[in-house]
């Protein structure tokens, strides 16, 4: 990924809190017929230091966990909050017209070996974890005990752990740094007024960014 210094995010802690927020990442490995590409769920656990472990499964019949290759290293892509940028909000605009359309967007990428785990007590434990954290906080949270022991059973065997311990962690922020106070208000503003969760989202990084530059 091509990641330009001002854009670059570096801070674990932060790249780790885009990948619980947004979990679901596109997991690339190479196989015997090439590339291949699943939209997994991942928890991350911080240790070892300093990048940690990914955590997930896929479906037995998911030919992936056979057929990828142990020497190549796998990829997991953590999309978190991305918008269309208008040059219309710019105050530039009306200063010069020198301006142009982008995309904002904050994104992880994650690098390490991949291997499968089909041991049942490491895959019920897992799923527990899995489920647990999406749960809390709704009024009637379900839980893995809802279920009849041996459905759960029978639903074990027809999944394969996977567990990535992380070897690179690449951080890229796209949040307006690269334009003055006065461009980010606007965009700031101009996201607010688009409305929507992903651009009330890049409005917050484009603030945080903001304050960070006049803090420094």
């Amino acid at each position: 990924m091509y990641v330009p210094r001002g854009f670059e995010e570096t801070r674990v802690e932060v790249l780790h809190q885009l990948i619980r927020a947004y979990p679901l990442a596109a997991l690339v490995a190479l196989t015997a017929d090439g590339l291949d590409a699943n939209h997994i769920p991942f928890l991350i656990d911080p240790e070892p230091a300093p990048f940690g472990t990914l955590r997930g499964h896929v479906a037995r019949a998911n030919s992936l966990w056979r057929d990828c290759s142990p020497e190549v290293h796998a990829l997991a892509l953590f999309r978190g909050p991305d918008a269309y940028i208008s040059p219309s909000w710019y105050a530039t605009k009306q200063e010069t017209g020198k301006v142009v359309p982008t995309w904002n967007y904050a994104v992880v990428h994650a690098h390490g070996p991949m291997r499968a785990i089909e041991d049942r007590s490491w895959l019920r434990t897992f799923v527990e974890r899995l489920t647990n954290i999406h749960e809390t906080g709704r009024s009637r949270p379900w839980t893995v005990a809802d279920a009849p022991p041996d459905f759960v059973d029978k639903q074990l065997g027809a999944i394969v752990g996977l567990e990535m311990p992380i070897t690179r962690l690449v951080g890229k922020w796209k949040t307006s740094q690269n334009r003055p106070d006065r461009d980010r208000d606007g965009v700031i503003e101009g996201l607010l007024e688009d409305g929507g969760e992903s651009a009330k989202a890049m409005a917050g990084l484009v603030g945080q960014s903001r304050r960070a530059r006049s803090s420094g």
